[in-house]
């Protein structure tokens, strides 16, 4: 496997769509936890999504393949899903009102770039983020397991 480069940009797409797929599945049945059938398609929906997703997102997509599936489902899901650490809830600056989105954890972080007019979302992954998490816990005696940065600004675009 080649070596991964500095820095990765996304031209709007999730940065880590298509990224171990079933390794949610996996990560939960390792854990003991049931997979349901109705638990195992919004596993699939939320690895194989391109875009962020929010809950009703989530349940549309999931209802296209097995249309039993309720908002009770993918809620618990998503509860269950945090609680064990594995997807990370993001509101993306609340370009889009009050909704939170969901995303599963990848191999390495990576950093929301929000238009603030137009609204798209790329995701900037780089070494030197992963260097300044390693200088904080240096400096801070910590070790960091969650980073969720969101940064806000104009696309080419819609720059002024």
């Amino acid at each position: 496997m080649s070596p991964r480069p500095q820095r990765r940009i996304s031209s709007g797409e999730r940065i880590n769509a298509y990224e171990k797929r079933g390794r949610l599945q996996a990560e939960l049945g390792r854990r003991g936890i049931r997979l349901t059938r109705q638990r195992r398609v919004l596993l699939r929906v939320m690895e194989t999504a391109r875009r962020h997703l929010d809950a009703h997102d989530l349940l549309r997509r999931a209802k296209r393949i097995d249309p039993r599936i309720d908002r009770v489902t993918v809620y618990r899901t998503i509860d269950l899903l945090k609680r064990l650490g594995l997807i990370d809830e993001l509101d993306l600056l609340h370009l889009r009102g009050d909704r939170h989105f969901y995303e599963s954890h990848a191999a390495r972080d990576h950093i929301h770039i929000a238009c603030l007019r137009c609204g798209k979302v790329r995701e900037v992954e780089s070494r030197l983020f992963e260097s300044l998490k390693r200088q904080i816990e240096r400096d801070l005696h910590m070790k960091i397991t969650t980073t969720r940065t969101e940064i806000g600004g104009y696309c080419d675009a819609c720059r002024p």
